[in-house]
């Protein structure tokens, strides 16, 4: 599916974006430095309910947020691994954990440990068009 988006209507991308994955919980964010991955993450996390700052990985790795759902405590992970070297590094990162916890995981520059993802991650790459717009493709598994 690709989304031309502006940056003022993220709020109806993040809609769009829940309403098409299903039941998918890891989302693999392919872009260059400054497409606006964080932003869309962020957008994605505030529309699911998510009231903390978020903010960029970067530093942290793995940014943790809670949601509720049907009156339900859920998590969103965040995780970049911008910083991370291999897979190796990553793993040990506790990335992997994340991956596997049934709670919703977004990870942006997935290229670093491409041997993690498999079938059932939703790839999205954001391309910028102009500097309010961006070009969003959402990959869906099979």
């Amino acid at each position: 599916m690709l989304f031309h988006v502006s940056l003022n209507e993220l709020g109806n991308f993040a809609a769009q974006f829940w309403n098409c994955i299903g039941d998918k919980k890891v989302f693999a964010f392919h872009g260059a430095m400054g497409a606006g991955k964080t932003t869309v993450i962020s957008t994605l996390c505030h529309y699911k309910g998510v009231e903390d700052v978020t903010g960029s990985p970067t530093f942290s790795i793995i940014n943790e947020y809670s949601y509720s759902e049907n009156g339900e405590s859920k998590k969103i992970f965040h995780v970049g691994l911008y910083r991370l070297k291999d897979e190796q590094q990553v793993v040990q990162g506790g990335v992997e954990d994340c991956l596997y916890s049934e709670s919703i995981c977004m990870i942006e520059w997935p290229e670093k440990a491409p041997g993690l993802f498999d079938e059932n991650t939703v790839h999205v790459f954001i391309e910028p068009v102009s500097a309010t717009e961006r070009k969003v493709e959402v990959r869906l598994p099979g």
